[in-house]
């Protein structure tokens, strides 16, 4: 007799997870329920606010109240290891990382996955909201990641790093639903989370101040804010070739529009001082502390070795949008691997650059050095270390870390 599939939920003390277990309990899987802590250092978390405590009490409640088993997993120092030490690398070299990609890519879907192996389990289940499908391709199947059906919840793109492998163990129970429908589910079962506010800070750190968190390790220092003019020459060589097609372009174009550009002091004037350009992103227009520019003013780059920050006036400065970006061929990754495009070819997506942001259409440009994603219409704030991911329609074909 067949026993029932066992699926182990990562029971975050939230709502959403809370849902997913009730759900496949319906569904006839054997559940177990898994709170994983991932911080032990209170001294960045706000206030007295202890947050990590209160969910994993939450997630135990909602296990005892569905009846499952529960246990709560340690996995604070693979936390630091892999995301909290590769953040405070990234930010020291003027990047932008995406904890929450790398999270469910390193944490939730690896070592996560593993021990709930170790429990015998067939599958892992979170309460994300996306959507997993499954086709076949020359006689073998072939895992989607889809959109969750409420658009405004939609967290596929936190998971556009996922394989193959990590997709056929991966459940996603409350990805067909509304945010507002999993609620009332929880409300209706009298969950202790149905009325709980959505967690805002990093990935399972808990409500954290990001600019905090890094001072623990980067250490303030005073540097020149430059305001950088919008004529500067450098910006005509980035203008896209009228009428021709970019899968059409020369490298040295390609190269023009894609890479990041690299300011020097000389270029512009200097508008005040900064505690510390790792503190900074592209983009960025909170936390300069200069006043009387008129225009509000952005960050659009940062230069963390002579520790500069170059901003520029208004939301059209030439510095602030791009038409283009570039992923290293090592940081190329394909969901569908079925579909990965061979050197020298090109196709078009739609394709995002930050979670909710629309979705614009690009051409996929794969080279021998990587792989350059042409926009049809210029992005803001595109910065290195952040991730781009590109989709048909609903699915989610593949992702890259921005050189």
């Amino acid at each position: 007799m067949k026993t029932k599939p066992r699926v182990v939920v990562g029971l975050s003390g939230g709502v959403d997870s809370s849902v997913a277990a009730h759900l496949l309990i319906e569904q006839g899987y054997e559940v177990i329920g898994m709170f994983m802590k991932n911080w032990h250092d209170e001294s960045v978390t706000i206030s007295n606010e202890c947050p990590w405590m209160e969910d994993s009490t939450d997630a135990m409640l909602v296990a005892e109240k569905l009846g499952i088993p529960f246990q709560a997993i340690d996995l604070s120092e693979e936390y630091r290891e892999r995301i909290v030490d590769y953040m405070f690398g990234e930010y020291e070299a003027g990047r932008t990382p995406n904890p929450d990609i790398l999270c469910n890519r390193e944490i939730k879907f690896d070592i996560f996955l593993k021990a709930a192996q170790k429990l015998k389990a067939d599958f892992v289940a979170t309460g994300h909201y996306c959507q997993k499908g499954e086709i076949e391709v020359n006689g073998k199947p072939v895992y989607q990641l889809l959109a969750g059906a409420d658009p405004n919840k939609d967290q596929s793109y936190f998971l556009c790093q996922l394989n193959q492998e990590q997709l056929s163990k991966a459940l996603f129970p409350i990805g067909h639903l509304q945010k507002p429908e999993v609620r009332k589910i929880a409300k209706e079962l009298d969950l202790i989370t149905a009325d709980k506010k959505d967690s805002q800070g990093l990935c399972f750190i808990g409500k954290v101040r990001l600019p905090d968190f890094l001072q623990q390790q980067l250490k303030p220092k005073k540097g020149k804010i430059i305001q950088i003019p919008e004529d500067l020459p450098v910006y005509q060589t980035q203008q896209t070739p009228v009428g021709v097609p970019a899968e059409d372009w020369d490298q040295e174009t390609l190269d023009a529009i894609a890479l990041p550009l690299h300011y020097a002091a000389a270029q512009g004037k200097v508008l005040g001082e900064h505690n510390g350009a790792h503190y900074f992103t592209v983009g960025q227009r909170k936390g300069l502390h200069v006043g009387g520019t008129g225009k509000p003013l952005f960050v659009i780059a940062t230069d963390t070795k002579e520790n500069i920050i170059y901003t520029g006036l208004g939301e059209t400065h030439p510095g602030l949008l791009k038409n283009g970006l570039f992923v290293k061929a090592d940081q190329i990754h394909w969901i569908r691997e079925d579909l990965e495009l061979a050197i020298g070819d090109s196709a078009r997506y739609k394709a995002r650059i930050r979670y909710r942001q629309p979705l614009t259409w690009a051409t996929l440009i794969r080279k021998e050095n990587g792989l350059y994603v042409i926009f049809d219409e210029p992005q803001k704030g595109v910065a290195s270390g952040q991730f781009v991911a590109w989709y048909n329609e609903e699915e989610s074909i593949g992702s890259g870390t921005i050189f």
